[in-house]
C-alpha cells in the first residue's frame, strides 16, 4: 500500500512520536496551523471516517481519549479536533486522521 500514514505508523517513515501505542501514533503536523497542531493517526488503515466499520468502535473511542490526554499533557485547555472526509470535505492523506489544534484563540467558522 502506498499510503503515507501507513507507511509513518509502520516505521517505514521515521517521524518524532508524541504518543504511541499498539493502536495509535501522534506527531507534529508538518503545516502547522496553529502553535500546536499534531495528527493522530490509527495504525489500522481506515480511508476516512465514512468507512468505519462495525468493529472500528473500540479503537474510535481510544483515540477520543487518547487525544483528550495528549491535549492535556499539552497544556491546552481549550483545542480544536478536526477530521476531513473526502477531498470536498479538505482531505489530502487518505487514511483517516484527526487535527489537534491549539496554543492561540480558535476562530469559527473555520474557513
Amino acid at each position: 500500500m502506498d499510503c503515507v500514514f501507513c507507511k509513518i505508523a509502520n516505521g517505514e517513515i521515521p517521524t518524532e512520536a508524541i504518543y504511541e501505542d499498539d493502536h495509535i501514533i501522534a506527531f507534529n503536523d508538518l503545516d502547522p496551523q496553529a502553535p500546536i497542531h499534531v495528527l493522530v493517526i490509527p495504525k489500522k488503515h481506515i480511508t476516512s471516517l465514512a468507512r468505519l466499520d462495525e468493529g472500528d468502535g473500540g479503537l474510535m473511542g481510544h483515540i477520543m481519549l487518547k487525544i483528550a490526554e495528549i491535549a492535556a499533557d499539552m497544556g491546552l485547555e481549550g483545542y480544536r479536533v478536526v477530521t476531513n472526509i473526502g477531498e470536498d470535505g479538505g482531505q489530502s492523506v487518505p487514511h483517516l486522521h484527526f487535527h489537534v489544534l491549539g496554543g492561540r484563540s480558535l476562530q469559527w467558522p473555520p474557513g
